[in-house]
């Protein structure tokens, strides 16, 4: 067929229209310019290199960082009819040495590596006698030392303009800063990049962010609304993963647990049935996620902290990829801020980047105790935009109350002040409410002057006092004296009352921003027969070909099947997500089921 970028978007891939940017970052790679694309998660970065790929001459090279990934993208083109493959450690050497051969006779369109693989003499030997059409670099923040998910065998990637010449090449994000992006480019050595940034924006999810108080309970209260759903939490240790995950299955919940101790079998499976099955949770350290195409997500949740802005969009953009209704729910406390200052301070890295990873944890504490509108702030911290105030969080749904609390903050500093700033916020609050304990008798705090005078108020409002002196600058939490809270320069204004201050109060009780699931939400009683049927041809074929069943049909895509009942190819065709392919390989069964 005389290809042209729509023609392969609407027969191959089955949209109508392009979204976005989508159409000029192909035609940048068209004329051969080097990019650097970013986009959201589900923003559909994939297109963007894969359809160059398929209308140059040559193979599109991917550099993908996870086995997992690859694997999917691959399944994935290949129910599209597109000649895709990967090579990496989970082959056999017979398995490997096909796709060698495929790549040398030209039948790839795409050719899956890891950039460890890359480095190499061998697969470069082998990537200089084929022609390249394209070189797509994923998750491109991977090569910045100030990002998040640095990985040193990304550095070597800057060799390629020089090894395969006149080849586009395009570094893919779905997060990075105007610093990091800076980074990607000169360590990429991209030429005079054409750069493409899409809104951060992801209008489907909704955050949430709570102080934590019983998280079990708060959990069990958020999921009520999320009982058949596919989701995900994030914990900070391996053994929390374990043991979250095995309390959720008492609670009547399908739940696995996902960290790298795990041996490898077993988080491979965990990781297999997460992306086959319906309504599965994984309980996962951040070894989970990056790549994971699971469309039908339908929250993430954080069960601590993470450790900076950038993860926790990185991590929350997993939900809702399809577009449909997603949460985004967290909870945290002043220990998860300790423990990240520990963390970083018992690393091996050099102290520019400790100061920068504080800075960002301090950025996403301050975001977390805000008073308005969260989706604004964190649009901004990217350097994007929201005119109005989203409504869909909860600072926008059940708005934070204020209250004067610069009398509370004098005497915590007091506290601080008189214990000789050596101990962490659960002692001071201790001393705060006169509580006589080992501890306290042990040093003589019952002797102090700032002991019991801030019985008036309860041990949470204590937390949440010393939390928001950390965020306004009036407090620093010490990691090299184990999370000892220490005065700052601004201290003394606040304890002569010089500075007033206004804190946010904290929710008496849970706020539930979760909705239902877009399940719910779009299929009406009279309709759930014929859902439930269509549901059930997708994953017969998704049985037969050994695929996850979003890979058949996105739940998008059904509902479009549901809503207009197509009765011929033709306007089955006209179904989102329904290519021409598809359409040949599963058409007659579908329109089977919706004919009744």
């Amino acid at each position: 067929m005389n290809a042209t970028p729509k023609k392969l978007l609407t027969e191959v891939f089955g949209y109508p229209e392009f979204r976005g940017e989508q159409q000029a970052i192909i035609a940048a790679a068209l004329t051969g310019s080097d990019s650097l694309v970013l986009m959201p998660t589900g923003g559909g970065k994939s297109l963007c290199y894969q359809i160059p790929a398929m209308l140059r001459e040559g193979t599109g090279l991917v550099i993908s960082p996870l086995i997992a990934l690859m694997q999917d993208q691959v399944t994935a083109l290949g129910e599209l009819g597109i000649e895709a493959a990967f090579l990496n450690s989970s082959q056999s050497p017979d398995e490997r040495q096909s796709v060698m051969a495929r790549l040398r006779e030209g039948e790839l369109q795409l050719l899956y590596v890891a950039p460890e693989r890359l480095a190499t003499g061998h697969t470069r030997s082998l990537l200089s006698d084929v022609p390249l059409s394209i070189i797509a670099i994923d998750e491109a923040h991977c090569v910045s030392q100030w990002g998040h998910d640095f990985r040193h065998d990304y550095l070597t990637l800057g060799e390629l303009g020089s090894l395969f010449p006149g080849v586009p090449r395009m570094a893919v994000t779905a997060t990075a800063t105007d610093r990091t992006r800076k980074e990607i480019v000169a360590r990429l050595e991209l030429a005079d990049p054409d750069i493409f940034v899409a809104p951060f924006d992801r209008p489907n999810i909704a955050y949430a962010v709570q102080a934590k108080t019983d998280p079990k309970r708060q959990l069990l209260k958020f999921l009520q609304v999320h009982r058949n759903d596919a989701g995900i939490i994030y914990c900070l240790s391996r053994k929390k993963t374990e043991s979250i995950a095995t309390w959720l299955c008492q609670q009547g919940f399908d739940a696995l647990p996902y960290h790298a101790g795990l041996a490898t079998e077993v988080r491979q499976e965990n990781q297999r049935r997460f992306l086959a099955e319906d309504g599965l949770i994984i309980v996962a350290t951040i070894a989970f996620g990056m790549g994971i195409d699971k469309p039908d997500v339908r929250f993430v949740v954080h069960l601590d902290l993470p450790k900076s802005m950038e993860s926790y969009y990185q991590e929350t953009g997993r939900a809702g990829r399809d577009g449909e209704a997603a949460d985004a729910w967290m909870v945290y406390g002043m220990q998860d801020v300790v423990r990240l200052r520990q963390m970083l301070t018992e690393s091996d890295a050099g102290d520019d980047f400790k100061r920068h990873e504080g800075v960002k944890l301090d950025a996403l504490l301050g975001w977390c105790e805000g008073t308005g509108c969260r989706r604004r702030p964190l649009l901004e911290y990217f350097g994007d935009a929201l005119i109005e105030d989203c409504g869909n969080c909860d600072g926008c749904l059940a708005p934070a109350s204020t209250w004067d609390a610069t009398e509370a903050a004098r005497k915590l500093l007091s506290a601080v002040y008189r214990t000789e700033q050596r101990f962490g916020a659960a002692h001071l609050v201790d001393v705060l409410l006169g509580k006589e304990t080992d501890k306290i008798r042990q040093h003589g705090h019952d002797r102090l002057s700032v002991f019991g005078i801030g019985a008036g108020l309860p041990a949470s409002t204590w937390r949440s006092v010393a939390r928001q002196l950390i965020v306004a600058g009036h407090l620093r939490s010490d990691a090299e004296r184990f999370g000892a809270l220490v005065l700052t320069s601004t201290s003394r204004a606040v304890l002569r009352g010089d500075t007033p201050l206004r804190f946010r109060e904290d929710p008496k009780g849970p706020v539930a921003t979760a909705r239902r699931s877009a399940r719910e939400q779009v299929v009406a009683v009279e309709d759930q027969e014929l859902w439930d049927a269509l549901r059930a041809c997708r994953q017969s074929f998704a049985n037969e070909n050994d695929v996850p069943a979003y890979v058949i049909f996105h739940d998008k895509t059904l509902h479009e099947m549901l809503n207009h009942r197509p009765q011929t190819e033709a306007e089955l065709l006209d179904i989102s997500g329904v290519g021409q392919t598809k359409l040949d390989r599963y058409g007659e069964e579908f329109l089977s089921v919706l004919r009744g």
